[in-house]
């Protein structure tokens, strides 16, 4: 098959990495692709948001399958122009898409299918939205309504904070349309998964679950970030619970969106809070996580190019995926000033040291080559190490030893990746 596989992160590399070893695979084209990519496949100069560009590329290069790694192109369309165009796409169409493009959209969604979820009210006003948390008081949730790259979300432990994220993101333009409308939630308390499906219509296939540490810190400090490592599987959340979950928390949401006439063929990535009284979704996203995604296919053994054929024809019918036994850790170094201004330029060697520790491998996300071909940083989430071994400690520890064999001056990253999965193994 000859495939185009959309981004150019950490989860495409990631991915691009998994479909190398497809026997099924002719040719690979990534779009735009990154350093990493690029020795896995023929990087394509077109931006992942260009769907135009991209299903013209498509076209003309007989391509088989379309794999979206971002959200953003399937938000505005992809899947869509694709079918338009006679093209397979793994990924849901834009009004499926809606799960991950309006968080307004979800919370109706799960209040019809009675997914348990977080009590929440939208607001379009500022002012209406301060008052309501000033009654309602803190700890308390706000979330910009669209896509806002996994900076939407704050988590306010007090009334001011609460009040400042309400009018940076109604009344700035650092959002832009995503910020013009508010999600305000209760603060859910408990242990945060991430659990991943393939699904087709009614029809859900367990793909498995990691862990993601989204703010910036070591203690869980700082600001939400699009997240700076995960483990896998998450400590207490078995493969039994994870179907459990599925059962309650994707399945009904598969029959509402049926019954809605939009019906969801793709990855489905259910972010959930484990509470003492079960769990409860927090969001759902309509591709795979980063950095999960990195430290999901890590420990991959099937052939993941079927799989998504099959989503692309709408059926689940022979697909099967599993994975090894062992632990994965999955650490993000980022540019110093992340999640805001990050520093840019700085060069970065050590890879093949990293990767010469037993288990670890490094995938690129916000990299490119300078005039003198080195590597360099140009984004914010720079490089993820990641490391499998049969235990978590060791996977974590195998995983620290690559990050510090890597040589990059404005690197920073999170010290305690896994941290709270080892105290809850005990």
């Amino acid at each position: 098959m000859r495939v185009l596989l959309i981004g150019s992160g950490g989860r495409e590399h990631a991915l691009a990495a998994a479909l190398a070893t497809s026997p099924a695979l002719t040719r690979l084209y990534i779009a735009p692709g990154n350093p990493g990519t690029a020795s896995l496949g023929e990087n394509v100069a077109i931006s992942a948001s260009d769907v135009a560009a991209l299903v013209a590329f498509a076209q003309t290069h007989a391509i088989d399958l379309v794999v979206p790694g971002p959200e953003a192109p399937l938000v505005v369309g992809l899947a869509d122009a694709c079918a338009e165009a006679g093209i397979a796409c793994a990924g849901p169409t834009q009004a499926a898409a809606a799960l991950e493009g309006s968080k307004t959209f979800t919370k109706e969604v799960c209040d019809a299918a009675r997914i348990p979820t977080a009590r929440w009210e939208r607001f379009e006003d500022a002012e209406r939205a301060l008052e309501f948390v000033r009654r309602r008081g803190a700890p308390i949730v706000i979330k910009a309504d669209g896509l806002a790259a996994g900076k939407g979300v704050v988590v306010a432990q007090t009334l001011g904070e609460a009040e400042a994220a309400i009018v940076d993101m109604m009344t700035s333009d650092k959002l832009g349309e995503a910020g013009r409308s508010v999600v305000i939630e209760e603060c859910m308390v408990g242990e945060e998964v991430s659990l991943f499906a393939f699904c087709a219509g009614r029809d859900a296939v367990l793909i498995g679950a990691a862990q993601d540490h989204k703010r910036i810190g070591d203690g869980d400090t700082g600001p939400n970030t699009g997240g700076m490592g995960a483990v896998s599987p998450p400590s207490g959340f078995d493969r039994e619970a994870q179907e459990r979950a599925l059962d309650l928390l994707v399945r009904p949401m598969l029959v509402e969106m049926e019954r809605r006439g939009t019906p969801f063929c793709g990855v489905i990535f259910a972010g959930l809070m484990l509470t003492d009284e079960g769990p409860k979704l927090i969001e759902y996203n309509v591709r795979f996580g980063d950095p999960e995604a990195q430290a999901l296919l890590i420990r991959l053994e099937t052939d993941l190019l079927p799989a998504l054929a099959a989503l692309a024809k709408g059926s689940l019918e022979g697909v099967s995926i599993s994975f090894s036994d062992a632990a994965s850790a999955a650490i993000v170094l980022a540019a110093r000033g992340y999640p805001g201004e990050p520093a840019h330029g700085g060069v970065i060697g050590g890879i093949e040291r990293a990767e010469a520790v037993p288990g670890v491998r490094v995938f690129q996300a916000g990299t490119a080559r300078d005039a003198e071909g080195r590597l360099i940083a140009v984004g914010g989430r720079v490089l993820t190490v990641c490391a499998t071994a049969p235990g978590l400690r060791e996977a974590i520890d195998r995983a620290y030893q690559g990050v510090a064999a890597i040589r990059w001056d404005e690197a920073v990253w999170r010290g305690d990746i896994g941290a709270r999965a080892l105290s809850k193994a005990g």
